[in-house]
């Protein structure tokens, strides 16, 4: 669902509707709550919220595979450093 200006609320009117807000934030209605003019903070439904970081959790594992199998592709190809040569190659003294 996308948002629209009407998802978009003043901090001081977020106060004086805030069960109201959270009613449609639970009914998928996410809210963008301002502050001077600027995005502050979101108003999402806590099943929503744990879902992102359940997603942003999957994609950290998903990258460290990624990272995991070019490596292994590298050592099948004999493309290898000694400690030496990573020392030298990132600036680390013994």
């Amino acid at each position: 669902m996308s948002i629209t200006s009407k998802d978009i609320v003043p901090l001081k009117e977020m106060r004086a509707r805030l069960t109201e807000l959270a009613e449609d934030a639970c009914r998928g209605r996410e809210k963008i709550i301002t502050r001077n003019g600027k995005a502050y903070v979101a108003l999402i439904d806590a099943r929503r919220l744990d879902y992102y970081h359940r997603l942003e959790r999957e994609n950290i594992h998903l990258t460290l595979l990624e990272e995991a199998s070019r490596g292994w592709d590298d050592v099948e190809k004999g493309d290898l450093l000694s400690v030496a040569e990573l020392k030298a190659r990132y600036g680390r003294e013994e």
